[in-house]
């Protein structure tokens, strides 16, 4: 029998174009194992009703195409049901398909989708929203603030927000309690409460952290100084963040986290206003999703790691330009 998907798409997700989109569908799906339909968005919840539906009439599968932010809204409706999660990435970061190994192209994406292999992954509860990859708070969620109103994609807006504002910004005072057992009091530049391992754009925040052992890792990162900031981003790259001296990073299962003010929080590249004090635990092997036919955490290709280092050089090429 057939399995029945649909495929939701935010035609404004990211900088790549989604008209062709069908196109590769018809060309790509394999109709032998697949009846589909195609709905794109029209606005912020609107992917969250086309899944709620989906579920209620029994679809096998519901892809997203577009950002982590669409991701989210679709995810956060298949969580303890049968249906599935599929992700065609075409966001800006495409931080969990990164973190996945799901090709960042239309064709490799809905290859993935034909192989019908699906595991079991974990979803974090904060406060009364969910998050599938990372939620943040401090310089992290202002970042994602300014960049959900910028009209320009793609990762040198992204960096180009953070060499403006960074200098400035003053870290900020944060409590935590892990696991209700340990307490941290600390003034951060960021906090991120990360599920999968990377922001996006293969810069990797938690090298450790996994998505399917049930646990949170913490990653409390101070401020460094601007001439730190190339080695910053290197050991970003290289999934060896934690050797920083700025950088410590717990696991939990529960993360009580208090605040002094109710700023916006970064959930899932989104910037979000929930509450000042938050409370996030996992939710352990509650969401389906479609992966290619290799390991959950497996090392990226070298393809990847190639556009990593043009990446590298041109970032420094920046930071010299702010030094001076």
């Amino acid at each position: 029998m057939k399995k029945n998907i649909l495929f939701i798409v935010n035609p404004i997700a990211g900088s790549s174009r989604k008209e062709g989109f069908p196109a590769f569908v018809e060309q790509v799906l394999d109709h032998r194992l697949f009846d589909y339909e195609i709905c794109f968005t029209e606005g912020p919840g609107h992917a969250s009703q086309l899944t709620k539906k989906a579920v209620e009439e029994g679809k096998d599968m519901v892809v997203a195409v577009g950002g982590d932010g669409t991701i989210n809204e679709v995810a956060r409706c298949l969580i303890h049901t049968e249906t599935a999660l599929g992700i065609v990435p075409s966001g800006s970061g495409n931080g969990l398909a990164r973190h996945l190994n799901i090709p960042i192209n239309f064709e490799g994406a809905l290859e993935v989708i034909n192989l019908c292999n699906t595991v079991k992954i974990d979803t974090v509860r904060i406060n009364n929203r969910v998050f599938v990859s990372i939620a943040g708070v401090g310089f992290d969620a202002l970042v994602a603030k300014l960049f959900a109103k910028d009209p320009h994609r793609g990762f040198f807006t992204y960096f180009k927000i953070v060499a403006s504002r960074y200098q400035n910004y003053k870290p900020k005072n944060y409590k935590l309690i892990i696991d209700n057992n340990e307490i941290i009091e600390t003034d951060a530049l960021f906090i991120s409460l990360a599920n999968s391992n990377q922001f996006g754009y293969n810069t990797t925040i938690a090298p450790e952290a996994k998505l399917n052992d049930g646990l949170i890792d913490v990653c409390i990162v101070h401020k460094p100084h601007l001439f730190e900031m190339p080695i910053i981003i290197n050991l970003l790259f290289l999934k060896m963040i934690q050797k920083s001296k700025q950088v410590s990073i717990y696991k939990a299962k529960k993360v009580e986290l208090f605040r002094d003010k109710n700023r916006v929080i970064n959930l899932d590249g989104e910037p979000v206003k929930i509450a000042k004090d938050l409370v996030a635990e996992v939710i352990p092997l509650s969401l389906n999703v479609a992966i290619p036919m290799q390991l959950l955490n497996a090392e990226p290709t070298d393809l990847i790691g190639q556009t990593i280092s043009r990446t590298q050089k041109r970032i420094r090429s920046e930071i010299n330009k702010l030094i001076g």
